[in-house]
């Protein structure tokens, strides 16, 4: 049985832009029809279970396209993965899946757990087992002996070495492989952000090997040499991009453009959190690397939306909270929702599967309480979720 979902504004993701009074018929998991809702209606088989919102937006399902489900948020986060054992660190995921999806987010691409756990967990979601987004998973990153996130058990010496990790990723059904090209600031010991892991034959390599086996690279990459060797190898997403060299913020215009030039999409990993961040390193520092976005907008590179969900502050159940940063970075309101759906879908490989409310696309929606093209405030309240044409109505989010 299908249904019908209408909403007093449809906002498609597609360039057939938003409807004011639409709709969506729902038939075996796809999406049957979309647009003005006396139109879809008439489409409706006789007895269709429907749900109506008429103070709502309906729109395609959210998607986070940098979480670490492994991770709980806490500040103490990465020493607890170094302790638990599998069936603890399992357990937690799943929980957090589960809110991921009770946010509105029906797709979430995980860039680093221990041991290939994130696999297991898209597996069990994917046979109906436990409820969550659809999971694309990397497994454990790569990085240097004694380098960022070590201890997930990614570590690789050399270039021979790196690709052996890939086909092994390959051969375990990973959906991509996570490199960590730069270091981190939440692993001591090793790289710091802004210094490079890797080298750019390594990088090179890395991708070769990846791209051979039908596999899309991620780069970690905070320093600014890090983002120019991560794009000079064709990577196909960016993480961060925080273009750092030393403690300076570094942007390179021709980097970005090569950026832009070769489709490659970076995920600035915005916090739902990043008021306080922006308070901990600084309101000026902070503005200078939120520059960065619509920088980076400006010189045509594809930003779409993450939010490293699992670090220390980064929630899974305010996906939206984050918009809120691109709201006041002067995004439109319809720019900040295809950056979360249509084009994070299409950097993600997935686009002619979901992201956007088309005939013949999976049935992934979103219904939140008010005009989400006012404010993104209204994204932060879901109403109805649509997964795979499966409803589920989400708890209220605690205030």
């Amino acid at each position: 049985m299908g249904m019908l979902v209408t909403a007093g504004l449809l906002v498609t993701a597609t360039p057939d832009g938003p409807v004011r009074d639409g709709a969506v018929l729902v038939g075996e998991g796809l999406i049957r029809a979309a647009g003005p809702r006396e139109r879809v209606e008439a489409l409706a088989p006789p007895g269709t279970p429907r749900h109506d919102y008429p103070g709502g937006t309906l729109l395609p399902g959210l998607i986070n396209c940098h979480v670490h489900l492994v991770f709980d948020a806490s500040m103490d986060g990465m020493g607890k993965v170094r302790e638990a054992d599998d069936l603890s660190l399992f357990l937690g995921m799943a929980d957090r899946a589960r809110r991921l999806l009770d946010s509105g987010v029906t797709t979430v691409r995980d860039l680093g757990d221990r041991g290939g756990l994130s696999l297991r967990l898209r597996d069990a979601i994917a046979a109906g087992l436990l409820r969550g987004p659809r999971v694309l998973a990397a497994g454990p990153p790569l990085t240097v002996p004694g380098g960022h996130c070590w201890y997930l058990g990614g570590e690789v010496g050399d270039e021979a070495a790196l690709r052996a990790a890939v086909r092994a990723r390959a051969e375990q059904g990973a959906d991509l492989v996570k490199l960590m090209v730069s270091g981190g600031q939440t692993t001591s010991g090793g790289a710091g952000m802004s210094e490079s892991q890797f080298t750019p034959e390594q990088v090179r390599a890395t991708v070769e090997e990846a791209h051979r086996l039908g596999l899309p690279v991620a780069a970690h990459a905070h320093g600014t040499e890090a983002i120019a060797a991560s794009a000079a190898a064709g990577v196909d997403t960016i993480e961060h991009c925080t273009w750092l060299t030393g403690d300076a913020y570094d942007p390179r215009e021709d980097v970005a453009a090569l950026i832009a030039s070769r489709g490659i999409a970076v995920c600035p990993t915005t916090s739902p959190g990043w008021r306080a961040m922006a308070r901990w390193i600084g309101e000026e520092r902070a503005a200078l690397l939120q520059s960065r976005l619509p920088w980076m907008r400006d010189l045509g590179v594809r930003l779409v939306m993450g939010t490293d969900a699992g670090l220390p502050g980064s929630v899974f159940d305010d996906f939206a909270g984050s918009f809120t940063l691109y709201e006041e970075l002067g995004f439109s309101h319809e720019r900040i929702i295809e950056m979360a759906t249509a084009d994070a879908a299409d950097a993600l490989g997935i686009g002619g599967e979901t992201g956007r409310i088309a005939e013949g696309l999976r049935a992934d929606l979103l219904v939140t309480d008010g005009d989400a093209l006012t404010g993104v405030e209204a994204l932060r309240r879901p109403l109805l979720v649509v997964k795979d044409g499966v409803a589920h109505v989400p708890p209220p989010r605690p205030e």
